[in-house]
């Protein structure tokens, strides 16, 4: 059986996407396929799982020689399990820059396209006379993932063609996306049971700048001041996750949805300085607000420097 995986700490799209392509590859190409995760998943990918009736998939911790695999929402090899040069990938669908360093035994498809989310790729991929063969938890999990990413068409990663794609999603499946996603952002904001070590992970990209390796996390959220409350033990337990998972930082952006903003905390010196080189802020305190931030990809990591 084919493994369908997308990058650790799964998101919407990294837990619906597999979803989504392992049910193509069985039932469309007939080649049995499987989704599988690399970590649980967070709030709102918990909640799609459970609003569509879709099965968690199995939690792996790495693939073995020869385990057939396809990548999705991801390209990065510190994204991936430990053996993934070890495994047969047979695919990558993807929406992030190339990072390199995956090894293939034969010559793959490569699907990268500059879209909000990798559920968008695959519904054109997939094409409109298979995708009206697909249940309706298929189109949910599609539809899902695309305004999770995009966050309601409130992200500058939207693309004219991701609204479009969601928005005949959503009519298809007789959804309110207005009322649909404020379920959503609800479900996404509800943090009260994970540890703050947790939080640092949930959703999270590793980076480098200036020799120094980084973990970004971003929460977005429609409750900020939940998180925000607890910003003291948040920064606390930073210098702890940064070591076990061989960072020498972690940067958190809380990312308000409705304002449209990010708040930044800023533990030392060197995130204040980041802050003030990568965003052009006065930091006068252990946060700042940064007006029109909501993309890790497109904002935040463009504008990284040192």
């Amino acid at each position: 059986m084919i493994k369908v995986f997308g990058h650790k700490a799964p998101d919407t799209d990294s837990t619906g996407s597999p979803i989504i392509w392992a049910w193509y590859l069985s039932e469309v190409r007939k080649t049995p396929a499987g989704a599988v995760l690399q970590g649980e998943p967070n709030t709102e990918a918990a909640w799609l799982l459970q609003k569509w009736g879709l099965d968690k998939p199995e939690i792996i911790a790495d693939v073995a020689a020869g385990d057939k695999c396809v990548i999705v929402d991801t390209n990065n090899p510190a994204e991936l399990p430990a053996s993934i040069n070890e495994a047969e990938v047979l695919e990558i669908i993807d929406h992030h820059l190339l990072a390199g360093g995956i090894k293939t035994r034969t010559p793959i498809n490569i699907t990268i396209r500059p879209l909000a989310c990798t559920a968008t790729i695959m519904h054109d991929l997939i094409g409109d006379e298979d995708l009206n063969r697909a249940p309706a938890a298929i189109k949910g999990a599609m539809l899902t993932c695309i305004l999770s990413d995009t966050l309601e068409f409130r992200s500058p990663t939207t693309t004219p063609h991701d609204r479009f794609v969601a928005e005949k999603l959503a009519k298809d499946l007789g959804v309110s996306i207005p009322e649909y996603a404020a379920e959503m952002f609800a479900a996404k904001s509800d943090v009260s049971a994970f540890a703050d070590a947790d939080l640092l992970r949930m959703d999270s990209k590793e980076y480098e700048l200036g020799g120094k390796q980084l973990r970004i996390s971003v929460l977005e959220t429609t409750a900020p001041q939940i998180l925000l409350d607890r910003k003291a033990a948040l920064m606390a337990a930073m210098p702890g996750v940064a070591a076990a998972d061989g960072a020498d930082e972690v940067l958190l952006f809380v990312i308000d949805i409705l304002k449209e903003e990010a708040t930044l905390l800023i533990p030392n010196d060197f995130v204040k300085q980041i802050a003030e080189k990568s965003f052009g802020a006065v930091v006068t305190g252990d946060s700042v607000v940064l007006p029109g931030i909501m993309s890790r990809k497109k904002q935040i990591i463009p504008a990284l420097a040192d």
